[in-house]
């Protein structure tokens, strides 16, 4: 069964252990590294990295941008929302549907 992981600072990310997420705090970008590696190495699923540690560390998500498994979904942390986020869900629902759902000619 896959699994679903959280990635970032503690203080962003220990509520979701209520959810039955299972949390991995990192205070640096080479541990968040390391660990992204070794999770989606593992049976997980879904990794949602906070924008903060994935501003740091975007090299190491580029190399699973086009695979199936994990899917790295950018969600923003206690420092707010950087748009980073927000910017890779259009992006990809642009490549999906050929435009931007976001664009307005009024």
């Amino acid at each position: 069964m896959y699994k679903i992981a959280v990635l970032g600072d503690y203080d962003s990310i220990y509520g979701f252990a209520a959810l039955g997420l299972d949390t991995f705090p990192v205070s640096e970008p080479e541990e968040g590294e390391k660990k992204l590696v070794s999770l989606a190495a593992g049976s997980y699923a879904v990794i949602y990295i906070t924008e903060a540690l994935a501003g740091k560390i975007g090299h190491a998500i580029a190399r699973y941008k086009d695979s199936l498994m994990p899917s790295i979904i950018l969600i923003p942390g206690i420092s707010g929302n950087t748009g980073k986020g927000i910017e890779g869900v259009k992006k990809s629902v642009e490549q999906a549907v050929g435009s931007d759902i976001l664009f307005s000619n009024n």
